[in-house]
């Protein structure tokens, strides 16, 4: 348990980051599974699906969420699925 006021702040902030962190990816995940269920019923709205998925992608990358290169391959997979 911490002792000190600023271990106890750390640790407030630490949990405050986390949440965040996960509703990035919440959203980036959902965003990526709508992608891939239209792909395979061949959905009209693919392409604004990705964009949508794109996006995700690029905020969770911006705040160091996920890694640039792993941004970049699941963006990569994502428009080889739907082209």
């Amino acid at each position: 348990m911490a002792i000190t006021a600023s271990a106890k702040k750390a640790i407030k902030r630490s949990l405050f980051l986390r949440k965040r962190n996960d509703q990035f990816k919440l959203v980036m995940k959902k965003a990526i599974k709508a992608v891939k269920k239209a792909s395979e019923s061949s959905d009209w709205n693919k392409q604004e699906l990705l964009l949508l998925a794109y996006s995700a992608i690029d905020k969770a990358q911006r705040r160091n969420i996920i890694h640039k290169k792993n941004a970049a391959r699941k963006k990569s997979r994502l428009s080889a699925l739907v082209s």
